[in-house]
């Protein structure tokens, strides 16, 4: 046999000389669920907000543009964040220091809390145990015990509870859901999730706003129950990068990411196990969240592959993997790549054989398997593009207040939010302990392998 022949030219000469593929494109519609609707008197809610910073205020800005809302109180430690709220929502509106103000303000139905991930239990126990329907930014929790104790909190008040990752009110996920429930994949076998950045802001070298000191700053207030430590204008704006008060790229990056598999999948519990791995590769500014983290989950049998980095920049992308093809979400765009998972040709093992029985295999081959002359197959690609974006707060913050008037449970609840932050968690712990982990139930407690 001629070393040349390759597995190519082979395919070329028994018939295959490629195939034909098509690429159809399909814009979704903004579905009813992320459209806002006419809000009667009586369903008319009145929030507050606690933290008006760089998501909070994104947050307050979609909420006062939504029907039936009125925003009746901000909070936030820094000052100069009463102003930026005045300026969004109005300058009579009441603004303070003391997030107790809001618990304790008979007028606020509901509460939007988008403060670091350290204060989030301690808030939110506080809001529901106050009557507050919660509307927590993600990662819902800064560690396992946190999120247990923010679930027990939410079930025994009944309160309603949604988390702050927008992938699962866009309208982009919910057609991607309805893909994958009609079996547009087949058998799931593997996911992947990965995002990329490459720019100071991306890794959180945020600027401290210019006039921060602790005369309009409560900063022993803002460092609650963490170790004491001289005011730090770069602590305040980057806390992302210190374990102590976030959770790194984990809970920055891959929460949304999963947040988005449970959703699309059903998939709504914690890891079997995560095994991790990264570094701090480029941004060596004093932080200790990596800027390099991958890992591998096991969902029971299904394994998920995440990768995040901060010095490169890639696409933020979910890809199931299954028998039937791969349903790949990324940006704003769903792409279907279906797969028969037969031989398109015959087998290149018949290269061993000798010419005379490669020849009649080949023969044979197509005359079973060839479509009749003029029913030949045309593999169809199809991309759904959607008219929101995936981060699209105005839905996300629609879906909340609507299940507030309903008394709904919203499809990202607390439960759904604690799996999501506890993986993270899990992937944190599994790279800081450089073991394989799991999360103990019993004790609440993630433990090595």
């Amino acid at each position: 046999m001629n070393s040349d022949f390759s597995r190519r030219k082979f395919l070329q000469a028994t018939g295959l000389a490629g195939s034909l593929i098509a690429t159809r494109s399909i814009l979704l519609e903004t579905p009813a669920f992320a459209l806002p609707t006419n809000v009667g008197p009586n369903d008319h809610i009145r929030f507050g907000i606690i933290g008006v910073g760089m998501q909070g205020q994104g947050l307050l800005r979609g909420a006062v543009a939504l029907p039936g809302l009125e925003c009746v109180g901000a909070c936030d430690l820094y000052d100069g964040r009463h102003t930026l709220a005045k300026e969004i929502a109005g300058a009579n509106l009441p603004t303070t220091r003391r997030y107790q103000d809001l618990l304790n303000d008979k007028r606020v139905d509901a509460l939007i809390i988008a403060v670091p991930d350290f204060w989030h239990r301690k808030l939110v126990v506080e809001a529901v145990n106050a009557g507050k329907d919660v509307y927590c930014e993600k990662p819902m929790s800064h560690n396992v015990a946190d999120g247990f104790a923010m679930v027990d909190a939410v079930k025994k008040t009944g309160r309603i509870m949604q988390v702050g990752s927008q992938r699962t009110s866009s309208s982009v996920y919910k057609k991607a859901q309805e893909l994958y429930q009609q079996g547009a994949i087949g058998d799931l076998l593997l996911i992947e999730l990965y995002q990329g950045r490459n720019e100071p802001s991306g890794a959180w070298e945020y600027p401290p706003p210019l006039d921060l000191s602790p005369s309009n700053l409560d900063w022993d207030t803002w460092l609650s129950d963490t170790p004491k430590r001289p005011f730090n204008p770069e602590v305040f704006a980057r806390w992302r990068c210190w374990k102590e008060y976030g959770t790194g790229v984990a809970g920055d990056l891959m929460v949304h990411l999963l947040s988005g598999m449970q959703f699309i999948t059903g998939i709504n519990q914690t890891p079997t196990r995560a095994t991790a791995i990264g570094g701090i590769f480029r941004w060596k500014d004093g932080r200790d969240m990596p800027d390099v983290h991958t890992v591998l989950f096991n969902y029971g049998e299904t394994p998920v592959y995440v990768r995040l980095t901060l010095g490169t920049e890639t696409p933020e992308a979910i890809r199931l993997m299954g028998s039937k093809g791969i349903l790949e979400v990324s940006g704003g765009t769903i792409t279907h790549i279906p797969q028969t998972g037969r031989d398109s040709s015959p087998s290149y093992y018949s290269l061993s054989f000798p010419n005379a029985m490669r020849a009649e295999y080949t023969k044979e081959w197509h005359a079973k398997n060839d479509p009749p002359v003029g029913q030949e197959l045309v593999n169809e690609n199809v991309v759904y593009k959607g008219t929101d974006s995936t981060d699209d707060v105005k839905p996300h913050l629609w879906t909340f207040f609507e299940c507030v008037r309903s008394r709904k449970v919203p499809p990202q609840d607390v439960v759904f939010g604690h799996h999501a932050a506890a993986a993270c968690h899990m992937a944190n712990e599994s790279y800081f302990r450089k073991q394989t982990v799991y999360l103990d139930e019993a004790s609440r407690t993630i433990k090595a392998v």
